[in-house]
């Protein structure tokens, strides 16, 4: 057997077009045209989601510290003037006048190639050859650009930027200096309540989802009898109304979240943001994500968002390059002191063991449904030729697995199909199964490795002789025979495992 490696576009072509073929993910709308930034989740890929979030739930509030929330998309349009989103939840945004495209400012330079940016910093440079001081910057920014891209620095740059933008093409329509100025557009969703559109009736669809907790901490905090340190954690739906949105699931409007906000005294911020680090990247580690290809990326002091005093991002290499699947932040207590603020409602906690109140500080971990599973899925996929022909298979974890097995008779006759049937109707009661009597065996086997399914369970003439089966590893390709009796207790072994 040899392993066939992609190139990184290769790499995303293929994997789109199997979780189109396969049915883990579908275009919104796509009879239609589809519409940009806007994904369906079909039969396996809901399987797979689902399965993600069940064993983040499981890993994060299965615990004596943690409790659940559900908290709603709309809210008091009040929370996000708190919160700062209304304010800072911003992006700088040009057009180009020519075809009307839009684009980050921030990010233009991921969209031009590299001997264009060269010859853009090089007119740029001459055009300031008489200024010392800018000239320095420039220089600076190219060679100290920290984690950033220095191209997209400059053009963010005040007094350097507009002379570099007018040096570039539209990336849409090739046209010459047809960038309008920067301005800044903000990332929320904005709907009415009620009959009447005024501005007494503005609420946003939530960007977030830790603001739902953030103003639910007391009322958790009491009903639940919790004392500090605790946390709340909640999945759910978040919309950012993006300027560009890129690779596959990685950047859409609409995606879930996988939040946890973790309540503390501020004395202890510094051993639960390591600690809560460190229980996070081991999460996906513990689920198959191959160790080489996560990284923590640490926010520079000056880069930090409003709200932060740390922050790190859990990164996985996709094929395009390093990407932000979680963060983990602490926020200090920036959002429940902005509440008690804008709601005149006191968000002082007070601590029995200390005899002080405070106002908690929290950690935070936001993790991305949505990214966690493009994630797996790249992670998983795997092509390799065998006996002449390539197969492809995702080598997802057993608890992720849409499908734990899949029933084959051998042949449609012989009492085959309905001992199949049987094992299949027993394993329904425990697991998603799928039963499969169509074509030859082998190429049931192909489907299946598609699938991500661990274990196909074939019926052939022994088991009418002994009620014993073929059971097939999707990973090893080694057969084994089990009792049908001892299906259940195999399977739920090698899940637990």
């Amino acid at each position: 057997m040899s392993e066939k490696k992609n190139k990184p576009a290769d790499a995303v072509a293929n994997i789109v077009s199997l979780a189109k073929r396969r049915g883990f993910v579908f275009q919104s709308s796509e009879i239609y045209g589809g519409l940009n930034g806007c994904w369906d989740y079909g039969p396996l890929g809901v399987e797979l989601l689902k399965n993600i979030k069940e064993e983040w739930w499981k890993f994060m509030t299965y615990r004596d510290d943690v409790e659940g929330l559900d908290a709603s998309i709309l809210m008091h349009p009040k929370v996000w003037e708190a919160s700062g989103h209304v304010e800072n939840f911003t992006d700088p945004m040009i057009d180009c006048k020519q075809c009307k495209a839009r684009f980050r400012l921030d990010v233009l330079g991921d969209s031009i190639n590299e001997k264009k940016k060269e010859k853009a910093l090089a007119e740029l440079k001459n055009d300031f050859k008489d200024d010392a001081s800018i000239l320095s910057k420039i220089e600076n920014k190219i060679k100290n650009p920290g984690d950033d891209d220095p191209f997209n620095l400059l053009l963010e740059d005040e007094q350097v930027g507009k002379t570099l933008l007018s040096k570039l093409n539209c990336p849409q329509c090739g046209n010459a200096n047809t960038f309008t100025d920067a301005r800044m557009f903000n990332l929320m969703f904005k709907t009415f309540v009620g009959p009447v559109e005024d501005s007494g009736s503005v609420v946003y669809l939530r960007p977030e989802t830790a603001q739902g907790i953030f103003v639910n901490f007391l009322n958790v905090q009491s009903s639940a009898r919790q004392k500090i340190p605790f946390g709340i954690a909640q999945i759910g739906k978040a919309f950012r109304n993006e300027i560009n949105t890129k690779n596959f699931l990685f950047r859409t409007r609409e995606f879930e979240q996988m939040e946890m906000q973790f309540f503390i005294n501020p004395s202890a911020d510094e051993k639960w943001y390591y600690y809560w680090k460190e229980q996070r990247i081991n999460w996906y580690k513990s689920l198959g994500m191959t160790e080489q290809k996560l990284r923590f990326h640490d926010h520079e002091p000056e880069k930090l968002a409003h709200y932060a005093k740390a922050a790190t991002d859990i990164e996985y290499e996709f094929p395009f390059g390093w990407g932000e699947i979680e963060g983990i932040h602490n926020r200090k207590n920036y959002d429940l002191t902005r509440h008690e603020q804008f709601s005149g409602k006191s968000m002082k906690y007070f601590d029995d063991e200390s005899k002080e109140k405070y106002i908690p500080y929290v950690i935070e971990t936001s993790a991305g449904a949505s990214r966690s599973f493009m994630a797996f899925l790249i992670d998983a996929y795997y092509e390799e030729e065998v006996n002449g022909e390539m197969r492809s298979v995702l080598r997802f974890h057993p608890r992720l697995a849409p499908i734990k097995a899949a029933i084959f008779p051998l042949v449609n006759k012989d009492g085959m199909p309905e001992v199949s049937r049987e094992i299949e109707k027993d394993l329904r009661r425990n697991f998603k199964v799928f039963y499969d009597d169509k074509g030859a065996v082998g190429r049931r086997y192909r489907r299946q490795d598609e699938a991500g399914t661990p274990f196909c369970i074939t019926v052939d003439t022994q088991t009418l002789e002994d009620k014993t089966v073929t059971v097939r590893d999707r990973d090893t390709m080694v057969q084994e025979r089990i009792a049908i009796d001892q299906l259940t207790r195999y399977l739920s072994d090698k899940l637990l495992a």
